[in-house]
């Protein structure tokens, strides 16, 4: 019976092992990397760097692993992030810091809106959809560029982007203060449950009740509004205006979703995972660039890392 009972709790504890998102154990041989090679990367000024860094990406991915919880998808990140950055720099809005700020929520909102129009009365494609609103906004800003650059960024998001709270980073602080709540809202409340129902099986979904059209409008919309929130802090972070801001913003949320342990209509890995896989994305292009690696490397290697992710996934699902 010992043996039994032995053999038993060594197979949960391989399951809760193989269970885990790929992200922690990514993170972990990336740590184990850097002390062997780059010992200086885990000093605690860096490290606190490494994690400003990754608090745009951070929010960007609660956006990105809501639309996969639901089996949707929002590749219009890079387009809203460079709208938002033109909003708030080419001094075409009239006003103070708070209409600016209020323009790029409404903008989003407004994309997120439009995004989920085409999904949910047109039935359209969410990968097509979100990937023709991004090229859109893209050329409209740059378009609308030639006539006016980007400037300087607002002061008060300098501030959030560039300030310390007893040392530590502001952004760091507020990427943490907004995953809390919302891990706690999607596990307690009805709509967090919705959310799931939705994502195991759309049509059973909607033939007990759950208002799905409703609910992909609201995802959307908060998808668009946490790029918004990214394109914040990447613009505190530069002090100006930029055509480059967000540029890699829906590939890497893609991959840090994936790597989080959040596949289409599956939210596994919860809200903790992909923050940790937004992280270790950070973590890895900061060490390859401390090794010389360029940037056709890193693209290389995300591309890699989101097929590996889901390869695993994948075969997970079928065991």
């Amino acid at each position: 019976m010992s043996d039994t009972a032995e053999r038993s709790r060594g197979l949960r504890l391989l399951n809760m092992a193989t269970a885990l998102p790929i992200a922690y154990a990514g993170t972990l041989i990336l740590l184990l990397c850097a002390y062997m090679f780059r010992p200086a990367l885990l000093s605690p000024l860096l490290l606190l760097l490494i994690i400003r860094q990754a608090a745009p990406l951070g929010l960007a991915v609660i956006g990105q692993s809501l639309c996969m919880r639901i089996l949707s998808i929002d590749l219009s990140f890079g387009g809203v992030a460079m709208g938002v950055s033109y909003i708030l720099t080419s001094g075409y809005i009239p006003g103070g810091e708070g209409a600016l700020i209020a323009c790029a929520l409404l903008f989003g909102a407004m994309v997120g809106l439009a995004n989920a129009f085409f999904i949910v009365r047109l039935r359209a494609s969410s990968v097509i959809v979100t990937l023709a609103m991004g090229l859109l906004l893209t050329g409209i800003v740059i378009a609308f560029s030639q006539f006016r650059a980007p400037g300087d960024a607002p002061a008060l998001l300098k501030y959030i982007g560039q300030s310390r709270v007893s040392g530590v980073p502001l952004a760091p602080l507020i990427w943490l203060a907004l995953l809390i709540p919302i891990a706690w809202f999607l596990k307690r409340s009805v709509l967090g449950h919705y959310i799931d129902a939705i994502g195991a099986n759309p049509r059973a979904a909607l033939a007990t009740g759950i208002p799905y059209g409703g609910i992909v409008v609201l995802v959307h919309v908060a998808s668009s509004l946490f790029a918004v929130f990214s394109a914040f802090l990447l613009v505190g972070f530069v002090g100006m205006g930029s055509l480059d801001i967000g540029r890699d913003l829906a590939l890497n949320s893609l991959a840090a979703v994936i790597l989080g342990g959040v596949t289409f209509g599956s939210g596994r890995g919860g809200v903790l995972g992909p923050a940790v896989a937004a992280f270790m994305l950070t973590f890895l292009f900061n060490l390859l660039t401390s090794f010389g690696l360029g940037e056709p490397s890193k693209l290389m290697l995300q591309g890699a890392i989101i097929a590996v992710a889901a390869i695993a996934y994948s075969a997970r699902t079928k065991t």
